[in-house]
């Protein structure tokens, strides 16, 4: 075996229909007496809720998060979160939201308790993302980890099947590029390699039943491992390829990673060998790519990026962009094959090595 590091997380994790319930406790846990909570507008109510659970422990809504965390938003958070006097943000919802969070957690140290209603999995990462113009800029802070994470099926019964599908895609991205990664471990590998089994067979129940509240609970299980390996290992061409279109283009995050993920696989086949055999094995595919491919079929999810957006005009600027700055890939990043890789992806076509 190959000599490896391997470092933990720290996270806690109350996982189960009905944990909703036990809010209230786990804000006590932390110490808490003013909670500032989090949402999108279209999940207000929601945060509503949330707010009435924690009764005169809530300091106040905002109700404003959107996908990829304009700066301009964050500030706002920032500023309200210090105004009310929060010492404790609760976010309820997916990435957009939990990203809400760690932008104020970053310069502000308020400790986070996540409530993901989405298979999108920020909340087990230590990563952040902001935009800033056209430009999405990540790092990773141990400050914007959330402290506390409910997990609870029954608040994702009401997610669309479409969003079920590529918000569980996204996870699956995670986990893949987690396979191949420069720190790959053997313990990520497994808890990987389980991630996307449990979404690849959660997923077509949500789609086809969805009030199936133990698939709910198999997908659920699913992103909280991929999103763990996100968190303790780098990431590569794929998550590049879609902050670029995401950041740039202002494409919907979840709908992106469906699509290009694919495509990001193929394209390092022949590199990882053992990383493709653990993602067809987990997807019980013959090929990691096409097992990909096939699965977003069979969730009829977005295939092409044409569909959500972007123009056939952008896809040189795109190969441009995500070929300017060396980043660690298994296989080198070169103008050409991205290029018609993005094509491909665009298009809608086949994934092609």
């Amino acid at each position: 075996m190959k000599p490896f590091v391997y470092t933990g997380q720290p996270a806690r994790v109350v996982f189960g229909a009905g944990s909703l319930a036990q809010l209230v406790p786990e804000i006590e846990r932390l110490g808490a007496r003013r909670a500032l909570v989090l949402s999108t507008p279209e999940q207000r109510a929601s945060a509503q809720d949330v707010a009435s659970r924690l009764g005169d422990r809530c300091a106040g809504i905002f109700d404003r998060a959107v996908m990829h965390v304009p700066i301009e938003i964050a500030r706002e958070a920032r500023a309200e979160a210090k105004r009310l006097d929060a010492d404790c943000a609760v976010a309820i919802g997916g990435g957009s939201t939990t990203g809400l969070g760690k932008a104020i957690a970053l310069e502000s140290d308020l400790p986070i308790l996540a409530i993901p209603t989405t298979y999108a999995g920020s909340e087990m990462t230590p990563i952040y993302g902001i935009t800033e113009g056209v430009a999405k800029k990540t790092g990773r802070d141990a400050r914007v980890l959330p402290r506390t994470v409910l997990y609870d099926p029954t608040l994702t019964l009401s997610l669309p099947t479409r969003l079920s599908a590529t918000s569980g895609m996204n996870a699956i991205a995670h986990a893949a590029e987690g396979l191949y990664a420069q720190d790959a471990n053997p313990i990520m590998a497994l808890i990987a390699e389980e991630g996307i089994r449990a979404l690849a067979l959660g997923l077509p129940q949500v789609v086809a039943h969805p009030s199936d509240l133990d698939a709910r609970g198999d997908c659920l299980y699913g992103a909280w491992l991929c999103g763990t390996v996100l968190g303790s290992v780098g990431m590569a061409l794929h998550h590049k390829l879609c902050h670029t279109l995401g950041g740039t283009w202002n494409l919907p995050h979840a709908e992106t990673h469906t699509i290009v993920l694919p495509h990001a696989i193929a394209y390092n086949e022949v590199a990882a060998p053992d990383a493709m055999t653990r993602i067809a094995r987990a997807l019980n595919a013959r090929s990691a790519a096409l097992g990909l491919y096939e699965l977003a079929q069979k969730l009829n999810a977005p295939l092409a990026l044409k569909d959500i957006g972007l123009p056939e005009s952008a896809i040189d600027e795109a190969a441009r962009l995500a070929t300017t700055n060396p980043y660690y890939n298994p296989r080198p990043v070169t103008f050409e094959p991205i290029r018609e890789l993005l094509r491909r992806a665009w298009a809608g076509l086949v994934p092609a090595a």
